[in-house]
């Protein structure tokens, strides 16, 4: 993995960015969840690229936080698309 590579939604998941545009729009929860993982994954990115100026625990609980609300999004994703 390279360092400041972007892990944005649409990133992530390519085949749904339909259906992220639509639930963003349409969904208020989702649209809340979304901007929360994409600004997380902004200040780890912008982070990695300082070199990381901030403990190794507390990168770890930033990127764990990420993974977490990209489960949760993933989730709402798949409910939505069936």
């Amino acid at each position: 993995m390279m360092l400041g590579e972007s892990h944005s939604l649409k990133h992530e998941f390519p085949e749904l960015e339909n259906l992220i545009d639509h639930l963003i729009a349409s969904d208020m929860h989702f649209a809340k969840e979304a901007a929360r993982y994409n600004s997380l994954d902004t200040e780890i990115r912008k982070l990695e690229l300082k070199g990381s100026p901030i403990e190794d625990e507390d990168m770890k609980r930033l990127k764990m936080e990420r993974a977490d609300l990209k489960d949760e999004l993933y989730e709402l994703l798949q409910k939505a698309s069936q």
